[in-house]
């Protein structure tokens, strides 16, 4: 081997060292390759029941599992030799444009995972040109969110309570403040037994305990954070005390039925979606009943475990009832490649609940932007290996969803 004095210059040009004065948030989110690498980073710097509430599930947790698998059993099908310089990622979501084929999925306690809250979510979602949806469980107000998002795609999630006044009076301020959407939640009579959040004593607001001071103590930036904004309170719950369970308890109402969909249906005049539907002969009823789209949804896993997935359950409603309403899809969505294989099932558009809350976790506003970087990377990249150039392009013959769970 022939040996000689290491060229300078050439060894200047290999090192490229951090500059140690660039943003630590920016340098941790740049890391960030995948969804998972933000859960990671979320872990390390949120409070155990925060995050344990957003990535729990009900019961065993089977159906989240379950979810998760569904996606990676996915083998798709590609056409090579096609010209796939330009991709358009983008189509109508209810009548209007989005620039990718997901958005930001209604999530509870929102500013408990990080301040920033639903005003973050918001706004990354406006800046990247797809729906944000604001829960009743939600942390920020209608109001209030429109402020962060002035110009963005709003939808609002709807919870029947047992005081229905309530429920309407959350309709008529959603309208009031151009909320275009309204997503009417139908699976949680009850709620579900979240065993991860009763172990860790999950309140609202967080209790300051011997345990949980001595988790908080490696994540100062939440506490500061907390103690130092505006108190936590529900957009339609104030000064409550007391577990997540016992809330929802109080609030879900097991006598919610078709006349109540009419009712909230003649209040609304908006697009109009439910969601939680779990079976082929429910997606008929709702698309005899005229809505605008079905949403299939198990909760995240989060109410009844071991419910049907919502990706395997996918084409065959949307074989039943995909040319009379738009069919959207959640649940275990963690990567473009579960975007693209729902799409060409035949979703139309895919909501991404505990991705965005990572995101947030990670990093408040920016932390939401990386998520949406990720993802939207991600989508395009897999549509141009898959050989298509726009999401009409994509169909079942790009899909084949390999899986054991088969009936016997």
């Amino acid at each position: 081997m022939r040996r000689q004095l290491p060229d300078i210059a050439a060894l200047r040009d290999l090192m490229r060292f951090e500059n140690p004065l660039r943003n630590p948030a920016q340098q941790r989110l740049a890391k960030a390759q995948t969804i998972w690498d933000l859960r990671a980073i979320a872990k390390r710097r949120t409070p155990k029941g925060p995050f344990d509430y957003t990535a729990g599930a009900a019961e065993g947790e089977v159906g989240l599992q379950r979810a998760y698998n569904a996606f990676r059993d996915v083998e798709f099908h590609p056409s090579v030799l096609r010209d796939v310089t330009a991709v358009d990622t983008g189509w109508d979501v209810l009548g209007q444009r989005s620039a990718l084929p997901f958005g930001i999925a209604p999530t509870g306690f929102t500013r408990l995972m990080h301040a920033a809250g639903e005003r973050a979510g918001a706004a990354a979602a406006a800046a990247y040109g797809v729906p944000f949806a604001l829960s009743t469980l939600g942390t920020t107000s209608p109001e209030h969110v429109r402020e962060a998002s002035p110009d963005g795609r709003l939808w609002f999630q709807l919870y029947m309570m047992k005081a229905r006044h309530r429920s309407y009076e959350l309709v008529e301020r959603a309208a009031a403040a151009g909320f275009d959407t309204l997503l009417v939640t139908v699976d949680t009579p009850v709620a579900g037994a979240r065993h991860r959040d009763k172990r860790n004593g999950m309140s609202f607001p967080p209790q300051l305990t011997p345990g949980t001071v001595l988790d908080a103590l490696p994540r100062p930036e939440w506490w500061i954070n907390f103690l130092t904004t505006p108190p936590l309170e529900f957009a339609a719950i104030r000064n409550w005390d007391g577990t997540v369970g016992e809330l929802l308890d109080t609030m879900f109402d097991p006598s919610i039925d078709m006349d109540d969909l009419r009712e909230i249906r003649s209040l609304w005049k908006g697009k109009f979606v439910v969601k939680g539907v779990q079976s082929v002969e429910d997606a008929k009823r709702m698309a005899d009943f005229g809505v605008d789209a079905i949403q299939l949804s198990n909760h995240g896993g989060r109410q009844l475990d071991r419910a049907p997935v919502p990706f395997l359950l996918l084409p065959e409603v949307v074989r039943e009832v995909g040319r009379d309403l738009e069919v959207h899809v959640d649940t275990g969505v963690m990567s473009g490649a579960d975007v693209v294989a729902s799409v060409a099932l035949g979703a139309r558009y895919v909501q991404v609940g505990r991705a965005y809350l990572y995101g947030l976790m990670a990093g408040g506003r920016a932390g939401v932007n990386r998520m949406l970087s990720i993802l939207s990377d991600e989508t395009s990249r897999v549509m141009r290996l898959l050989g298509v150039t726009s999401l009409e392009e994509l169909g079942p013959q790009h899909v084949t969803q390999l899986t054991s769970l088969r009936p016997r």
